[in-house]
């Protein structure tokens, strides 16, 4: 069966597909997102951005025609995927998903620039939510959105206690602190900035406790930082072997003794 204009436009622009055309197409606009996320930070280099301001400028009007009809073509085209209908809502519905937003506000900015007579260079920083497109294309990121969402449940447990753990160390800094160092440890709020550096086991070294019982504090808190690292790096880890054996079509193993999941169930 002969494929529609449509239909084959929609698979040169879809990320999951193994073609040859659509690979590179998909490789095309990565590389692109890539040159303009450098160009963005360049252009914060006084010297560059004057040196090449032409190129610069050239180069992102380029780069918003192309993302511009990609964006155009994947509103046209996304009838074609099951999830969407022909009606005028359905092609709402799939402006207003996370990657569609995104294509949108890539683009947003330098067509107000453009259009109004106004100073949008707040709007430029904009540029690097382009970043967020390499979602569309990367699989390795693909994969951490999937383990994320497939443990979120204990991901939010996770940054629950992180949260309790950082106002309990806060507050506790401020009362053991405060008569020694007022302006350091003004206020709670204040005293979070030392919790969070000391629970992700930052450790500036630009606040820190200096009574006794302010240093005892802080070390027990350190350790704690250290399991909450720890805790969310076991999380996710558990969750990319997961994906792995998945993918390898490998049955899950039981964390307690090692054989597969589906043998519990048999015996």
């Amino acid at each position: 069966m002969k494929l529609s204009l449509k239909s084959r436009v929609y698979d040169l622009l879809d990320v999951t597909s193994e073609e040859p055309a659509s690979r590179f197409c998909s490789a095309v606009i990565m590389g692109l997102i890539c040159l303009n996320v450098i160009a963005v930070m360049l252009e914060t280099v006084d010297s560059v951005e004057m040196a090449y301001r032409g190129f610069f400028n050239v180069f992102e009007i380029f780069s918003v025609l192309v993302f511009t009809v990609e964006y155009l073509l994947r509103l046209w085209t996304c009838t074609s995927n099951v999830r969407f209908g022909g009606r005028v809502k359905e092609r709402v519905r799939f402006a207003l998903t996370f990657f569609a937003v995104i294509d949108l506000l890539a683009i947003v900015p330098f067509y107000l620039a453009e259009i109004f007579v106004a100073d949008f260079r707040f709007l430029r920083a904009l540029r690097l939510l382009r970043l967020l497109k390499l979602g569309q294309y990367s699989k390795s990121l693909q994969t951490l959105a999937r383990v994320s969402q497939k443990k979120k449940n204990e991901l939010y447990v996770t940054f629950f206690v992180a949260f309790i753990l950082l106002v309990v160390a806060s507050s506790s800094m401020y009362f053991i602190e405060n008569s020694a160092q007022p302006k350091v440890f003004s206020s709670i709020p204040a005293a979070m900035w030392w919790a969070v550096v000391t629970l992700t086991t930052v450790g500036y070294g630009d606040v820190y406790p200096v009574t006794l019982l302010g240093k005892l504090i802080g070390s027990l808190i350190a350790l704690l930082g250290i399991g909450m690292v720890a805790l969310l790096a076991g999380i996710l880890g558990s969750g990319f072997v997961e994906e792995y054996q998945q993918k390898q079509g490998e049955p899950m193993l039981c964390p307690h003794c090692g054989k597969p999941i589906n043998s519990h169930s048999d015996s």
